[in-house]
This record gives structure tokens, C-alpha cells and sequence, in this order.
């Protein structure tokens, strides 16, 4: 079988940060790189599930939920998938992460979808755990910009 673009990146020099993974027609896929890949340190089941839920309904209620295709983990626990329309500039984007991760940093109260009837795995969440890794984001992202989005050969 051919090898999916994602695995061709090198994985030993990718750094946190955000990039643009793939553009498919009108989706560009941005990998929100929240771990050093191969270090040892993953994100938590509960941290990683606890940030889902308050990543991706924060994205879907934002002035760009219409572009909002899809928010999710990586099954390797070092980040999050982040899918939009191409009508978003990189520049929103790059915003709409940043107002997220800080949405998620200072979030108090219930964890939206946290209930047993609304989550599959409703026990398992970890909200300060999520905080700490949007707190790291946040500051990984302080100086980021559209330039440092595309992966280094």
C-alpha cells in the first residue's frame, strides 16, 4: 500500500507547535503538535479526553463554527487534528486555537457532553490535566505565526 503524507514527516524533528498537515479540495488538516513525538511524555486518555470535549466546543461556537469540520486527538497522544474549510486563513486559524487553549486554561464548572447520556466514556475526564497542557500550548503558540506552519524537510 502507499504511505499516507502523514507518515513521511519526520517525527524526530517535528517540535510542538501547529502545522498545516494536508490540504484536500476545500479542507486544510492542521496538526496541533502538543507533545515531542517519541520522548516518552503523551498526553493522558483523561487529560486528552477532558481537552476534546472543551476544544472542540469551543471551535464549534466561535465565529468559525461554519468552517469547523472536525477537532480531535491523535491516536499516538502527542496532539490534536484540527480540520477547517480553506476559507479560513492560516492567521484565523492560528486565533481560533490560541482563544480556544485559553478558553481551556481558565474553564471552571461541568465539562460540556460530560454526562452519562452524552459521552461514551463520561467517567473519564481530567480537567486539570487538560488546563496544564493549554497552558503549555499557550505558550508554545505565544510567538507563533502562519511562517512556522509548514513542517521542515
Amino acid at each position: 500500500m502507499k504511505k499516507i503524507a502523514s507518515f513521511t514527516v519526520d517525527h524526530d524533528k517535528l517540535e510542538k507547535g501547529m502545522y498545516v498537515s494536508r490540504i484536500d479540495g476545500d479542507v486544510v488538516t492542521y496538526d496541533i503538535r502538543m507533545k515531542k513525538p517519541n520522548m516518552g511524555d503523551y498526553l493522558t486518555d483523561s487529560a486528552m479526553h477532558t481537552f476534546e470535549h472543551l476544544f472542540a466546543t469551543y471551535a464549534r461556537n466561535s465565529s468559525l463554527s461554519d468552517s469547523v469540520i472536525y477537532v480531535g486527538p491523535m491516536g499516538c497522544r502527542t496532539g490534536f487534528y484540527l480540520l477547517l474549510r480553506d476559507t479560513v486563513s492560516r492567521s484565523e486559524a492560528l486565533s481560533l486555537v490560541k482563544e480556544s487553549f485559553a478558553f481551556i486554561s481558565t474553564f471552571s464548572g461541568e465539562i460540556p457532553g460530560s454526562k452519562r447520556k452524552e459521552c461514551g466514556n463520561y467517567q473519564d475526564h481530567d480537567l486539570e490535566g487538560a488546563k496544564k497542557v493549554a497552558l503549555d500550548m499557550l505558550n508554545v503558540l505565544s510567538s507563533w505565526d502562519e511562517k512556522k506552519m509548514d513542517y521542515e524537510a
